[in-house]
């Protein structure tokens, strides 16, 4: 990508409504814009990396064999009505809108009860189990505050999975393979060694569930850990039976902030009981089918990344997810040549800076967006048949061969 060719412009002054450290880097890039409070657009960088932090996902859903669908944005009430989850008073995140020819239909801030209700179509007998599908879908939620910029917004990308089985024993089974693939996702997002997986509330689905919290100092949720972070419990669930349960006493746990990035229930029969979801077992009997439902945060991972990984000249993406591995400064002619060159070849690779912009702006350009590495060529580097590549995350700056830099190109 040419940055001439963008429309995107960098910001030297942070956004005076936005308080997180990501929100306004995030801004200042040009990674997204913000359109209300809670509401935003990814801009072209933003979008690239919020695609890749996708497809880590996507290929880590598709390896425990689950088919990717895409489910309705606006919701029929009557599966909400049926689980007494349409009133507001029962689920105050509600966005709700009016038809012309009356009635009224819901924006989903989750999708158990249209994906439990769909699945009756395609559920008769135990030959139709296991099944499960994912997806990723725009969630509507109307937070009383959104805050903290893409971390808790009332529009976000939600990749969210359900699992449908006979009985608990094969549920937990699947649920136990949702787990190690969501820690190969925050591995290859590079947030596997500060996440842990968490026992928390099962909030309305559950007595407990797991969640997977991100130490991350402007938290929303505080967790209790024991020495060696094998036990891990979210503050809400801090009781003496819970506690009994995971053979830990209160004095062996310290605490600190934490940034929810997924989490996954076991949903038993709250969903199927009450919309019916049944099928014939082998001696013709009916039985419910068992559900579990496994969500991510895709936006809100990006956001937590970004505010993890900053620091005070702007944003430092892991290689896996920055929207480029290199950003390209060009100084002199010729080396304008070489960049434009470079850039049309390895366009996937490349950033490239050929504003008329003194360098001095490009460089500070440079740390404000993040990528892993800035590569200066110059008319002077090339004489010597060098280039300058700096680490972003380290700072270290060494000079590379013309030929072993673009060797690295070619095994990239």
């Amino acid at each position: 990508m040419k940055l001439s060719q963008s429309f995107v412009k960098t910001l030297r002054d942070a956004p005076k409504d936005e308080t997180a450290k990501s929100a306004k880097f995030l801004v200042r890039a040009g990674f997204v814009h913000k359109e209300l409070a809670g509401v935003y657009t990814f801009l072209p960088l933003g979008l690239i990396t919020l695609k890749k932090i996708e497809n880590i996902i996507r290929e880590e859903m598709n390896a425990l064999g689950s088919p990717e669908i895409q489910m309705t944005a606006l919701q029929n009430p009557a599966p909400w009505q049926a689980t007494k989850r349409w009133e507001s008073e029962r689920m105050d995140i509600w966005f709700k809108t009016e038809l012309s020819a009356g009635g009224e239909l819901g924006l989903g801030p989750t999708h158990e009860e249209p994906g439990t209700a769909m699945m009756k179509d395609y559920i008769k007998s135990y030959k139709d189990l296991p099944a499960s599908f994912y997806q990723f879908q725009t969630k509507f939620r109307n937070e009383l505050r959104a805050k903290s910029g893409i971390m808790r917004t009332r529009e976000f990308l939600m990749k969210d999975l359900y699992s449908f089985n006979v009985d608990q024993a094969a549920h937990d089974e699947f649920y136990h393979k949702v787990e190690r693939a969501y820690k190969n996702v925050y591995d290859r997002v590079g947030l596997g060694d500060c996440t842990f997986e968490t026992f928390a509330s099962g909030g309305a689905f559950s007595k407990y569930s797991h969640e997977f919290q991100t130490i991350l100092d402007v938290g929303e949720d505080t967790i209790y850990y024991n020495h060696d972070k094998s036990v891990v419990l979210n503050e809400e669930v801090l009781n003496d039976e819970i506690l009994a349960d995971l053979g830990v006493k209160r004095d062996e746990l310290e605490s600190c902030q934490a940034a929810e990035v997924g989490n996954i229930f076991s949903l038993g029969y709250k969903f199927s009981e009450p919309l019916d979801l049944s099928f014939s077992d082998k001696d013709g009997k009916k039985q419910l089918v068992y559900m579990g439902s496994y969500g991510i945060g895709v936006s809100r991972v990006m956001g937590v990344i970004a505010e993890k990984f900053a620091d005070d000249k702007g944003l430092v993406w892991p290689e896996t997810v920055a929207p480029f591995k290199y950003y390209l400064v060009a100084i002199g002619e010729k080396a304008g040549k070489l960049a434009a060159e470079w850039e049309s070849k390895y366009s996937d690779l490349f950033l490239y800076d050929d504003r008329a912009n003194r360098p001095g702006e490009k460089f500070a350009d440079s740390e404000l967006m993040g990528l892993p590495f800035r590569i200066v060529i110059s008319d002077k580097t090339l004489d010597n048949d060098s280039l300058e590549q700096t680490n972003r995350k380290t700072g270290e700056t060494k000079l590379l061969t013309i030929k072993d830099f673009l060797g690295i190109l070619t095994h990239v």
